[in-house]
Formats: structure tokens, sequence, C-alpha cells
């Protein structure tokens, strides 16, 4: 007995709090930092995505410069600046040095960022491989501000190595983060490049300037107009569980239950509010704050039970049919382009929306179908397979559209299939961001936007048939027609050329063609 307590007792010594800072550091492949080249992609990715995220918060067209050099073994200095509103000084620190500090995360809206992690990620791996901090420079178009940040693991709070500030005489604003890492620079479908190429097919509103270690490459914008920015929307019933219930009526302002349900929540009206009340067998009067454990289970089951409109979808900032296919074919050459936005859906209370664009043809790979997927105009590049949208394109029937397709896989044939998904809450699978989870509804939604994108594309693709089907009968008559014009004369006594010139006529106004297609 006493060595179980002996036992417990250094055990109970050896248990401490980690910060989550440290979790993270331990723990990197969660944020995408699983190897020297995926990390350097997600490094530059998480910058470049908050850099477009809050320039159009501003409404400002986003111009984004990105810088990726070498600068040793397998080290590589990145730069990122943008023409965005940039960030007050005072919350500098805390924007990059303290992890799950952020704006979007208690936001229902379409956001870039959703877990207050990405860029304080890359500040933790650059002082995890190199030692070396973040350097931040922004301005909101007063003094320009300089600042060398590292997190302190143990606590997860930032430490400001350095902060120093400037006159700013051409007013510039935005802002300018440069970190150093440990990475590896490639080509590819899982490089850099590829990155920024497809974050410019669903930014088309975007300038992105890439100076790699090959040289410099720009990425255009084709569209002047910035997309409507997605309104702040209140939590739906359907949407919240039974613990974050508890939370709200702990926290709320309203001084009766039926103002909770009618101001905490969306979509719920005074009636609405009286019939929860009632299922629920709890006065509509009572205060929020004194509903016990029990009563708080039946409000929740209550809540599920009432028929309730749809949460509202001006939270969602689709990029639209016109500015998917200006993006794809600024970045993609084929010959035909279709797009298809989807209705605003939901799934567990949370809106969302999908949409599809198809390119084909062109100077498309003839061998298989490439797969591009976005969530939030986001491209994800990685785990393709673990993704609810590749399952959803391999669960279509691509025969049906004039394409052959191997088993449970992608279709054959030149054609790019863009699946974008948007959402209040995108559900990934990790905090790599790089696969959508496979829910029900999401899986619906994404088959039937690529059912409509295809019976578009099949149209367009029996029309090419045809028309190839005519040319070839036609030039199966071209091929014997001096034969047929001898034989003629011979029987007519007319001159072989004479009946020459008539039949070429009668192919070029189709009269062959047609009555053969009628025989």
């Amino acid at each position: 007995m006493e060595d179980v307590v002996s036992v417990a007792e250094k055990l109970a010594k050896d248990m401490k709090e980690i910060s989550v800072a440290e979790f993270f550091e331990k723990n990197r492949h969660f944020l995408g930092y699983e190897n020297p080249t995926r990390s350097l992609l997600t490094a530059v990715k998480e910058a470049v995505d908050n850099a477009l995220e809050f320039t159009c918060q501003a409404n400002i067209l986003p111009k984004v410069k990105v810088k990726v050099k070498q600068v040793g073994e397998e080290k590589y200095r990145i730069c990122v600046e943008d023409n965005g509103p940039g960030i007050l000084p005072e919350k500098v620190p805390y924007a990059f040095g303290k992890v799950l500090y952020g704006s979007a995360f208690h936001k229902l809206k379409q956001s870039r960022s959703l877990f207050g992690i990405g860029i304080k990620g890359a500040c933790l791996y650059a002082q995890l491989t190199t030692g070396k901090p973040i350097k931040v420079t922004t301005s909101t178009g007063k003094k320009i501000h300089n600042f060398e940040i590292m997190i302190d693991v143990a606590r997860n709070e930032p430490i400001v190595v350095s902060h120093s500030e400037e006159e700013n005489p051409s007013h510039w604003h935005g802002l300018k983060v440069e970190l150093e890492v440990v990475g590896r620079y490639v080509k590819g479908e899982a490089s850099i490049q590829e990155y920024l190429k497809r974050t410019a097919m669903v930014n088309p509103f975007a300038e992105i300037v890439f100076d790699g270690p090959e040289g410099k490459e720009v990425f255009k914008r084709v569209i002047e107009k910035l997309p409507p920015q997605p309104m702040e929307i209140k939590p739906h019933p359907y949407g919240v569980q039974l613990g974050v219930l508890r939370r709200m009526l702990s926290t709320t302002k309203a001084r009766n239950l039926i103002g909770f349900l009618t101001k905490d929540f969306s979509r719920v009206g005074r009636n609405s509010a009286f019939k929860i009340c009632k299922l629920a067998k709890i006065p509509p009067s009572k205060k929020p704050q004194e509903i016990d454990k029990d009563e708080s289970e039946r409000l929740y089951k209550a809540m599920q039970m009432v028929k309730l409109a749809s949460p509202p979808t001006n939270c969602l900032s689709p990029a639209g049919e016109e500015a998917l296919i200006a993006g794809l074919k600024k970045e993609i050459k084929a010959d035909y382009y279709v797009a298809v936005t989807r209705q605003p859906s939901v799934y567990s209370g949370f809106p969302f929306q999908v949409e599809v664009a198809l390119a084909y043809g062109g100077q498309l790979p003839p061998e298989s179908a490439v797969l591009l997927r976005f969530a939030n105009r986001i491209p994800l590049l990685y785990h393709q397979g673990d993704c609810v949208i590749t399952k959803a394109v391999k669960e279509v029937d691509w025969r049906r559209y004039g394409f052959s397709q191997p088993s449970n896989s992608l279709p054959s044939g030149p054609l790019a299939i863009l699946v974008h998904f948007v959402s209040v809450w995108v559900p990934f699978t990790s905090e790599g961001k790089q696969a959508i989870a496979n829910y029900p509804e999401i899986f619906k939604e994404v088959k039937l936007a690529l059912q409509d994108a295809g019976r578009k594309l099949a149209k367009y693709i029996r029309k090419i048939r045809k028309m190839k089907e005519r040319e070839l009968r036609k030039s199966i008559f071209e091929r014997y027609l001096p034969f047929v014009a001898e034989a003629v004369g011979e029987l007519t006594d007319k001159k072989a050329e004479e009946i020459l010139n008539k039949l070429k006529n009668m192919i070029r106004g189709g009269k062959i063609e047609g009555s053969t297609e009628k025989a």
C-alpha cells in the first residue's frame, strides 16, 4: 500500500501545466510544419493569407509582395509585404507572439483566419529552427514601427526583442513580415509558386508579386472590384452545443429567457422563443443566470425541436461565377470554362456555400483531371485524399459528361476541377487546414454543384464531338471525290473536272453531309 501511495505522490509531483505555445512547439506537425518542404510553404502561406484578409477587410485592393531567398543550407529568408491598413503598434506583440490571440475565432462570418494560430505558428517555427525573431514593420499611415518579436513558450507571452519607430513622409500603410526558417524550396504541385498561382485564381482582385530563388513572377489582378464583405451573424440554435449554451446563459446581458433567445441567437422571434420556453417547461421571465443544469438540458432539446428558419447568409462572400471563370482563364489556358455557385445551405447550424468551376481542353494534360480545392479563398494543397471535396469528385459519374473514369478515381481527360467551399466555420480535419471533414450536408452540396457544372460542360463536349464527326465525314468524302467524279463522268459522258467542282460545292453547302445523316 505504501508503494502505491509513493507512486501516486511521485506522479502528482510530475504533473504541471503546459502552455498552448509549448504544446504546438512540440507538435508543430499539427500546424503544417511536418517537413522542410511543407514548412517553408506553410510559413509563406500564413503570412499571405493574413495579408489578403486584412487588406480586403479595409476595402483595399490587395497588392502583396512575397520574397523568398536562400541564405544558407536549407535556410530561407521570407518577406511578405502588403498595402493593408497595418496594425496598431500596441497590438503587434500579441498578434505575432501570443498563440490563440486573434480577431476571427469568436466571430461567425467567413474569414481566412479561424484559429488565431497561423502566423504565430510561423514565429514558433522560426525561433525553433533558426533561433531568430520575427521582424514586423507596420504603419497605419502615421509613423512606421519596427519590431523584433519572439514567443515565451512556457508562458505563451510575446517577447519584444526590439522596437523602434521612424517618420513616414510617404504615408505608407501596411504590414511587412520577415522571418528566417529551415526549409526546402521545390517546384511542382506542393510548391510556393503553385500556392500563389491558385491563390490568384480565387482572388482575381489581388496582385501578387513573387520574387523567388529562380526569379520574379507577377500574378496580375483581372478584376478591379472587391467582393462584398461578409457580415457577422449571431449563433443559430441548431449549431449550439449544450456546454456552449450553458456558458452563454451565464454571460448574457439579457434580463430574461425571452430576451436571451431573441437577442443572443439568429432566427429566433418572440413566437418561436415562447414555443421553446413552453417545450422546455421554463418560465419565459426567468433570468438566464438562474437556470439550473436540468433546465438548461431541457432548453437545449427544445431549441432543436422548434422549427426555425435557416441562419442568414450575408455572413458569406462567395467568389461568384464570373470571378471564378476570370481567375481560371488567367492561370489556365483552356478551350472552355463553366462555373456554378450553389445557393447557401446549412450544416450543424453553420451556413455554407459551394462553388464549382471547370476548365476543359486547351493546354490541360489529357491523362487525368486536375483537382483544385479551396476553402474561404485559400488553396488546399495537402491531404487531398482525406478531403470531402475529393470524395465527392470521385463519387460523381463523369462518364455521363463525356469522360472516362477509372473506379474510385478522378476522371481522365483534359479537365481542371475547381471546388470552392465557403463558410463561417470550415470543419478542417486538423489545425493545418488542408482537408475538409466529411459532413453529409457538405458532401451532398459539393456533388450537386459538380453535377450542375458537369451538365453544362457536357453540352459543349457533345457539340465539339459532333463538329469533329462532321469534319471527319467531310474529309472522307473529299478523299474519294476524284474517283466518284471520274466514275460519274464515264456514266454521263460529262467532264470529270466539272462534276468534281459541283461535288465540292455540295460539300461546302453541307448537302452531301446532310443527305448522309438522313440516310
